[in-house]
């Protein structure tokens, strides 16, 4: 995979970020395309929009991307029971 482009393992990161703040996966739209120093934010219709940066790695940015989101208001939700979404 190219330099500077997001790959599954990076997805995979952040969705583990999105899914615990209960955020739907269809609510969520990460830039392909790596961009320092990187973005977190609401789009229209309440979409959350990321952009990872380019320098570091996107485990440095999850923590970042977590703190982001609960300042915006989302907080930490409990894992349901037992019932899973089609892509999990």
């Amino acid at each position: 995979m190219a330099e500077g482009v997001i790959d599954m393992q990076d997805m995979e990161v952040i969705f583990s970020v999105t899914d615990s703040l209960g955020i739907h996966r269809e609510s969520v739209r990460v830039e392909l395309v790596k961009e320092d120093p990187g973005a977190i934010g609401l789009g229209a219709g309440g979409l959350v929009e990321i952009t990872v940066p380019e320098s570091g790695t996107v485990e440095e940015f999850a923590g970042r991307l977590r703190a982001e989101l609960e300042g915006l208001g989302y907080t930490a939700q409990e894992p349901s029971d037992g019932e899973e979404d089609d892509w999990l």
